[in-house]
């Protein structure tokens, strides 16, 4: 007799953790920190990215830092929240956070 819980019934556990993670993963942490701290739109200065080393070129190093670990908290807390469902949507959370960062939803 199989498990009542099996990859034919957990699909939409994936599917939403995958989906959570995207989500938080997508965040344009750069580009809000350096609006939010009056920068402007940070894809005009230097390469155009939204990252912390973009942040770092308008001049600001305490800016470019908070934007680093803010960049960090985005995949560790999708991490941290799907573990408590277990290590399979642990990483699940983590490769749509990933994927998250590199295509953000909000900046298409």
């Amino acid at each position: 007799m199989p498990d009542p819980i099996s990859w034919a019934y957990s699909w939409p556990y994936y599917a939403a953790t995958f989906g959570a993670g995207y989500i938080l993963g997508s965040i344009p942490v750069g580009l809000l920190v350096a609006r939010f701290f009056g920068h402007g739109d940070i894809r005009a200065i230097g390469s155009g990215n939204i990252g912390a080393t973009n942040v770092l070129r308008t001049g600001n190093k305490p800016l470019a830092a908070i934007t680093l670990l803010l960049d960090g908290a985005k995949g560790a807390g999708a991490v941290l929240i799907a573990t408590n469902y277990g290590p399979d949507l642990a990483l699940a959370a983590g490769l749509a956070a990933v994927i998250g960062h590199v295509a953000p939803l909000w900046l298409t």
